[in-house]
């Protein structure tokens, strides 16, 4: 059945993405209901009624513009902010925790394959690819599956089952710090911080954390120059380092995909920029708000293939195995963070970063009021961009063999 909206009606549907992104931002800054869902799952939610209900396509030119373009250019933005040598002594502890995070990721994909193998068709392969994205994010899921020869029909499944239940355990993670047993079991200063201070008058947290700033037309120019150059020159060694090294045996092939992928290519030169370029680079104003709305772009369009009539009609156990996956991650996250005393806050962004990736953790992490983990949370989850990709091939392999 096709859309009302068909997929090369290309003004319309970026009219209808920026709009609802826009619309998101406007509700977690105005609504403190919308406040605490957050922004972040108001744009995926949108975008999945919509495309539920056979407004929007689910494939488009549009949302591969958005991959394509907009999600790279996004990167750089975020991450001008985050200088390696400030920001490392607040990260440590929440990267240990993230470590942890992911291998509860990898031991629920093993009990998953071992429950449902016999059920579901290709699942080694499948749990690779979710392992990658479980860890990193959807970059992690393209690179994975191009490594293995998963067919189309099953692929697409497992994208809407990802999907659906980052959804569902977004929003469980939002509501853990409004739950008596969670706050009974951590401790929270973060969150007794928030309801010690407040904000002003009926000031959302996220009003207050995104007020005005002073920026000006060179700041735009440059942020947007940097951002360019370093997508442009990261895309171009890219195809050089995919060609240059061979792939002659599984060792090589997987060094291949991980040192030639683009989307480390930019995180890293980015990373390294703001950490020995500064005063250039930090001194950038707005990156944070442009960077954070082409994210908003993009988390709406992630909402759009979660299609829950295709998850009933292809594979419904795959829904499953996400499950147990996402169970599994969080046991071990909040089990060891409860066991070393990590605070609750460290424990959410912790597993959200690895379900979600760096940009749904900071989203939460803003709409939360939670700023001092706004940039550390970034930190380890573009590092999840580099672990996600080698350990989704390797489960991937181990399982397939």
């Amino acid at each position: 059945m096709n859309a009302l909206i068909s997929s090369d009606n290309v003004l319309v549907l970026w009219a209808i993405i920026v709009l609802w992104s826009a619309i998101s931002i406007y509700l977690e800054q105005r609504y403190q209901w919308a406040a605490k869902v957050s922004g972040a799952i108001i744009a995926l939610l949108g975008a999945m009624i919509l495309s539920n209900l056979n407004i929007i396509p689910v494939e488009s030119p549009v949302y591969d513009s958005i991959w394509g373009y907009v999600v790279p250019l996004a990167l750089p933005f975020l991450l001008f902010q985050c200088n390696i040598k400030k920001i490392w002594k607040e990260s440590g502890r929440l990267l240990i925790l993230f470590l942890i995070s992911a291998i509860g990721t990898m031991v629920g994909s093993l009990i998953g394959f071992t429950l449902l193998k016999n059920h579901i068709p290709e699942l080694g392969s499948i749990a690779g690819v979710m392992t990658g994205t479980y860890i990193g994010g959807t970059v992690n899921f393209v690179a994975v599956a191009s490594s293995f020869d998963l067919s189309g029909e099953l692929l697409s499944a497992a994208i809407v089952s990802d999907n659906l239940l980052m959804v569902l355990y977004f929003f469980l993670l939002i509501a853990m710090p409004s739950l008596t047993f969670f706050r009974k079991m951590f401790t929270h200063p973060y969150v007794d911080q928030i309801e010690k201070t407040g904000t002003k008058g009926d000031e959302t947290l996220a009003a207050a954390y995104w007020g005005r700033k002073e920026i000006s037309l060179k700041d735009i120019a440059f942020g947007f120059a940097a951002s360019c150059v370093i997508v442009a020159l990261s895309d171009t060694l890219s195809g050089v380092l995919k060609t240059a090294i061979p792939t002659s045996n599984a060792f090589l092939s997987t060094f291949n995909i991980l040192i030639s992928n683009k989307y480390l290519l930019i995180t890293t030169i980015a990373m390294l920029c703001a950490t020995f370029v500064p005063k250039f680079f930090g001194e950038i104003r707005g990156t944070q708000e442009i960077g954070t709305f082409l994210v908003y772009l993009f988390l709406t369009v992630i909402g759009v293939p979660a299609s829950i009539k295709l998850i009933i009609e292809k594979s419904p156990l795959l829904l499953v195995f996400c499950a147990i996956m996402v169970l599994s991650n969080m046991i071990f996250t909040f089990g060891f963070a409860k066991i070393f005393k990590f605070h609750l806050e460290e424990a959410i962004m912790a597993s959200n970063a690895n379900i979600g990736g760096p940009t749904t953790a900071a989203a939460m992490a803003i709409s939360k009021g939670w700023t001092n983990l706004v940039a550390p949370v970034l930190l380890i989850g573009t590092l999840g961009y580099v672990l996600g990709t080698y350990f989704g091939i390797f489960i991937g392999t181990l399982l397939m063999g």
